[in-house]
């Protein structure tokens, strides 16, 4: 089965599929909806019926009449809730079948709208459409949580490789992308418990809090005493043993309790505003320990905090969540004053949280920071999954050529319009002059080149059938653009952007520089442009790096006849009935055609 085939087969499934659960959704909406009429007419009827007993002087009965219909209530409600969450699972399916389903067609207004991002001024961002609106970012973030997103961000915008970290999310990549079910479940789950984006920012904030822990654990003994001193005062006056002495120690303990009220409401108070956050974050850590890993050695190594039973977070953090309940009983005043006057219930409940959080403070970090990792590499697994025809690339230093890929495309492109080149830089110090009349691809191809490079230092596949290269510093240059705050003119800001190559070109680094340019130095006049560009293009050859430089000039073909290191390739066009034809294909040489006139007079303007 070809590529296509494999896209196209996936494409019906996922719609049938979708289309499947919305025809099993639709009847139990429907039985929701009556159950919800049911439960209303028997609290209702019930009531009234047990209102006309009791009318009747049948108290006996209509308290019968009433019990019964309070428990065929709950029956019914507790049967309400299970069919809810049930649709609840099927709608929330339903929805990351369509989702992959606007991912794999390029649906963009079928897509969430990007989420906002802390990046770093990035040109590599801007000019390779990146991040924000139709961007490679909004393609393939299928995460939950903002951090999932924002670490995806700075995977696809490094302009340098971490080869160990690449291969490390590559190898996870690669398991993941056959684990359809793992990575459906996992953000099913994640859903369906937490209902709203786990950040885990609540719980690290816990940590950070000031405990007075040493005040407490001081102050817990003698607490203790004094409650027990209450117990035993009170039952001998009781007894009448004692007149009631009871009453002066009990003040003495009032006393001591408001002496410590600030440090017990700052110890309880952070366990309460927690409680929520932690059963969210110990319903996702369940699933993860109860997962399986078979035959997916990296992915089980990457989750080992979770399966490890000495760090596994579901035991520990059940611990935690006994003492939030207690803390919680509190939250009713007279049980709160009846709890503490019969034991020290706030001393020690503080004295556990500070035990408890202590214990949690060791894991918890690294706990949130695998879960926002997961989410991320979830996300790169199911871009990988929508890729069929996507191949995971080869990122070593000792590549020979320095970059070959077959069949590169562009993944922003629909399937349908897509045109693969073959691409090879045979060794560093090599220019590529692409030539080529408007519209015909070269900036597309410029940023087909870079795209891939952002998927493949992300541990992705790339859209190619074979992609090897050497580990490569990126520097492009192809979105230039004026700045009125900073009083750059475009050519000043183009200058300033062909520097900064230069500079990374010439500097002291371990790893050679790939640079992309489109249309150099178009901001000035046709004589200065070509001058220069010349003289630019002579800096560049031979150094260590490589890249393309796209231009109109067709004079800069000619470098290539006394330069090694020059390689001329273009796109070319054609008209065919009144209408400009372009095939986005490849071609070694200069460009033999240009489309400036043809294009004018297509439009009626009028040329010599």
């Amino acid at each position: 089965m070809t590529t296509w085939e494999q896209s196209r087969a996936l494409e019906r499934n996922l719609d049938f599929t979708a289309q499947a659960l919305a025809r099993r959704i639709q009847p139990l909406q429907a039985a929701s909806h009556r159950l919800a009429l049911a439960r209303l007419a028997i609290l209702a009827g019930g009531s009234a019926a047990a209102l006309f007993a009791a009318l009747l002087d049948h108290a006996t009965v209509a308290w019968i009449i009433f019990g019964g219909a309070l428990g065929v209530f709950a029956l019914f409600v507790a049967l309400h809730r299970r069919l809810d969450r049930w649709l609840e699972t099927l709608t929330l399916w339903r929805a990351l079948k369509l989702d992959s389903l606007a991912r794999l067609r390029l649906d963009w207004e079928a897509l969430p709208p990007p989420r906002p991002l802390t990046l770093t001024e990035n040109a590599l961002a801007r000019d390779l459409d990146l991040v924000g609106y139709r961007s490679l970012h909004q393609l393939a973030d299928t995460t939950i949580s903002r951090r999932g997103a924002q670490l995806l961000a700075e995977w696809l915008t490094q302009t340098r490789p971490d080869i160990d970290a690449l291969r490390a999310r590559q190898n996870i990549t690669r398991e993941l992308r056959t684990r359809a079910r793992f990575r459906a479940r996992f953000q099913l789950h994640y859903r369906l418990a937490l209902k709203r984006e786990f950040e885990g920012d609540n719980l690290l904030r816990w940590l950070e809090t000031e405990f007075p822990s040493a005040r407490l654990r001081r102050a817990l003994p003698l607490a203790a005493a004094l409650a027990l001193t209450n117990l035993i005062l009170f039952a001998l006056w009781q007894f009448g043993a004692l007149p009631p002495f009871f009453i002066a120690s009990l003040a003495a303990y009032v006393a001591f309790y408001y002496w410590h009220q600030r440090a017990l409401e700052t110890a309880l108070g952070a366990v309460t505003r927690v409680q929520a956050e932690l059963d969210k974050f110990r319903a996702l850590a369940q699933y993860l320990e109860r997962a399986s890993y078979r035959n997916a050695p990296q992915l089980a190594r990457h989750c080992a905090l979770f399966l490890n039973a000495a760090t596994r977070p579901s035991a520990q953090l059940r611990r935690v969540n006994f003492v939030a309940g207690g803390v919680g009983l509190r939250s009713n005043p007279l049980l709160a004053i009846l709890l503490n006057v019969i034991l020290p219930w706030d001393f020690l409940f503080a004295s556990l949280a500070e035990r408890q959080r202590a214990r949690v403070a060791q894991r918890l970090p690294e706990w949130v920071r695998v879960i926002h990792e997961l989410d991320a590499l979830i996300a790169l697994g199911n871009f990988a999954a929508l890729h069929p025809e996507a191949t995971f690339p080869e990122i070593r230093a000792d590549a020979a050529p320095v970059l070959r890929a077959t069949a590169l495309g562009h993944p922003l492109i629909p399937r349908a319009q897509r045109v693969c080149n073959d691409f090879e830089i045979t060794a560093l110090g090599q220019v590529d002059i692409l030539t080529g009349s408007n519209m015909a691809g070269k900036s597309t191809f410029l940023k087909t080149i870079g795209v891939n490079f952002c998927l493949a230092y992300a541990g992705a596949p790339v859209l190619a059938t074979q992609f090897h290269a050497q580990p490569f510093r990126l520097h492009t240059c192809l979105r230039v653009a004026d700045s009125i705050a900073d009083g750059f003119s475009y050519f000043y800001a183009e200058v300033k952007c062909l520097k900064a190559l230069l500079e990374k070109l010439r500097a002291s680094e371990t790893l050679p520089l790939l640079f992309l340019v489109d249309e150099i130095f178009r901001g000035t006049n046709n004589r200065e442009r070509l001058s220069g560009s010349r003289a630019y293009l002579q800096a560049l050859f031979g150094a260590r790096g490589a890249g393309l430089i796209a231009t109109h000039d067709l004079e800069l073909a000619q470098l290539a006849n006394a330069n090694p290191h020059a390689r001329n390739l273009h796109f070319r066009d054609e008209v065919q009935a009144g209408r400009l034809v372009f095939d986005y294909i490849l071609r070694a040489g200069p460009c033999p055609t240009t489309n400036a006139l043809k294009i004018m007079a297509l439009e009626g303007l009028p040329i010599e």
